[in-house]
């Protein structure tokens, strides 16, 4: 695949050999739990919920770094511990939470190829069971602002053409003719439509029908040909910031861009704002 960071990505063969493993803990990232985790999961993975384990409870922020480190050591992961991740819908939120982790600089983790779809769809072993680890001490270090993007960075870059932003919703929500994909509840949002200049480039359009990802020709081919090259300094974002941490992750991971941003307040945050420009 020629991926540019080969070790952050592992197969379902991989974690199938791993799951004895006690340096190696997986971890299933969901949006709702009830019809993913609850109803079966990779044996010995632990559960993050994205909605209560991965933001602040009281502001629209990721959890802080104390949090971060009371869910790593609850889960028994420690400092040399393997992380990997896989989540419901083709890695969205599994995609985050390595970028949420990354942020607080953690280092050794991973993201299993496929999901749980490609998992499910092997007939792989899945278990009800929620397992127990003995909580251990996690210390991570201060955010690292280099891969994060708020909403004053990106007004800042409007019409720059050093800068490159990647819009990475349905072309429904690009246009503005959806607020939300059907299957989802609103965010909030009060207008449609896209940040001024955004390309738009689902993230879909980076994986295979069994939810892994392209290679790295095929992904390079793909952006390049809407004008997003590892020359330029680029923004991703989508509604709530999980489909565009799908997409960082293929930019820095897998093609090697060294300055992408996510901006994970996104459209949510976009489409609400007071005179925030918008296009549709």
């Amino acid at each position: 695949m020629e991926y540019a960071k080969k070790d952050s990505l592992v197969s379902t063969e991989w974690v199938a050999e791993h799951l004895n493993n006690k340096s190696v803990r997986i971890v299933e990232v969901d949006y709702d739990p009830v019809p993913n985790y609850n109803q079966g999961h990779v044996p010995g993975a632990v559960l993050f919920d994205w909605k209560k384990d991965l933001n602040d409870p009281v502001s629209r922020d990721l959890l802080s770094r104390q949090q971060l480190e009371h869910l790593l050591g609850r889960s028994g992961i420690g400092n040399d511990t393997t992380i990997v991740l896989y989540g419901d819908f083709n890695n969205w939120f599994a995609a985050y939470a390595f970028w949420d982790l990354l942020y607080y600089h953690v280092e050794h983790i991973k993201l299993m190829n496929g999901g749980r779809k490609k998992w499910l769809a092997e007939d792989r072993t899945v278990t009800k069971e929620v397992p127990s680890y003995q909580p251990v001490k996690f210390t991570a270090k201060d955010p690292d602002r280099s891969i994060r993007a708020f909403i004053d960075d990106v007004r800042g870059v409007l019409g720059k053409s050093e800068w490159g932003l990647v819009d990475v919703r349905s072309p429904a929500e690009y246009t503005g003719q959806i607020l939300a994909p059907p299957e989802y509840p609103n965010e909030g949002a009060q207008r449609g439509g896209h940040i001024p200049g955004a390309v738009n480039i689902p993230w879909g359009q980076a994986v295979n029908d069994d939810g892994t990802f392209k290679s790295a020709e095929e992904l390079r081919k793909l952006y390049e040909s809407k004008g997003i090259t590892s020359d330029k300094k680029i923004v991703t974002y989508c509604r709530i910031g999980e489909r565009s941490s799908h997409t960082w992750f293929v930019l820095t991971h897998l093609l090697g861009f060294k300055n992408v941003v996510n901006y994970d307040g996104s459209w949510s945050e976009w489409g609400n704002g007071i005179r925030n420009p918008i296009e549709k």
